[in-house]
């Protein structure tokens, strides 16, 4: 198990080091001088701002030096300052990085308890009007975009009926009903989708694994339906739920733009979009690096956890 965990470990800090190389490598491969893409057209033909600011980026140095130097501050976590304020980009994602995590674990907790209920009910009344209930409400949840969902409940929930504040974020620490109350609606119309995709991979994990001879051999000896299917059904089943679990985790870290937006909920997400808009190249960076450090951990997690459910995956 340990050269399991090891193995994984290994594969997931060369994948982190192949994504910092190829971040690297865009800003330098890019058509033009990234240096006047940052002053614009205007400042940008001042030559002298123009080499002041390849200095600011590090682009004046030979190009080995520069890989060199941008790996090492890589392993410290340092990924340049901001080119407008001087601030450390570490600031921003430590800042920033904890509201996404957050947003994206509770949408989690929320559409894996609502999908996997419904999906082990789907699979228990396969072919009845339960099944097809709840087939057909994932195929909705499944069909509406986010930005739709997220709009239609900020109208109604919050304008209409007035129950949940319609965007904003307040810290924790300062009131943390009012926190929770923000940070609801936004994760609920994250959840939703994400119920509906676990919903339908828990009832065909389920009908699968009720179709194995062992579950009639269980039944034949006389063990209650209910053990059967939760202590013995579900534990099989919930392996490929788990998997899927950790990969739309993965995804939402860097895929909660629309909602964060939306919502005006301080993300990394839109810290990368107000990166982009403004040229920011150091954010951008930065930003890149730690979704994808982050997707790449995760999967890896979710192996590892693979593993010790099933061993003989290892």
């Amino acid at each position: 198990m340990l050269r399991f965990v090891s193995k994984n470990i290994g594969v997931a800090a060369i994948q982190i080091f192949i994504v910092s190389t190829l971040v690297f490598l865009l800003l330098r491969l890019m058509p033009g001088d990234p240096a006047v893409l940052v002053l614009g057209t205007e400042r940008g033909a001042d030559p002298a701002a123009v080499e002041a600011m390849r200095a600011t980026l590090g682009l004046d140095q030979p190009i080995l030096k520069q890989y060199v130097g941008w790996i090492t501050d890589i392993l410290r976590l340092d990924f340049g300052h901001s080119l407008f304020n001087n601030i450390d980009v570490t600031t921003y994602l430590a800042e920033r990085l904890p509201k996404t995590l957050e947003l994206a674990v509770v949408a989690i907790f929320i559409g894996s308890f609502i999908g996997i209920f419904l999906g082990i009910i789907a699979a228990i009344k396969r072919g009845g009007f339960v099944d097809m209930l709840v087939s057909s409400i994932a195929a909705a949840g499944l069909s509406f975009p986010v930005y739709v969902t997220g709009t239609a409940f900020i109208l109604l929930i919050s304008l209409k009926l007035q129950l949940l504040p319609a965007s904003g974020y307040t810290d924790f620490t300062e009131n943390p009903v009012v926190h929770f109350q923000k940070l609801l609606l936004p994760s609920i119309t994250v959840a939703l989708p994400l119920a509906a995709s676990i919903a339908r991979m828990t009832r065909s994990s389920m009908l699968e694994v009720l179709g194995k001879d062992f579950v009639q051999t269980l039944r034949a000896k006389g063990l209650a339906e209910k053990v059967v299917i939760y202590k013995h059904v579900l534990r099989n089943a919930i392996i490929s739920v788990i998997t899927v679990i950790g990969l739309e985790l993965a995804n939402l870290i860097g895929g909660t733009v629309l909602i964060e937006f939306l919502f005006n909920w301080p993300g990394i997400s839109t810290l990368l979009v107000d990166a982009i808009n403004n040229r920011n190249y150091p954010i951008i960076q930065g930003s890149i690096i730690v979704i994808a450090a982050f997707y790449i951990l995760i999967n890896r997690v979710v192996e590892i956890i693979y593993g010790l459910m099933d061993p003989r995956t290892r």
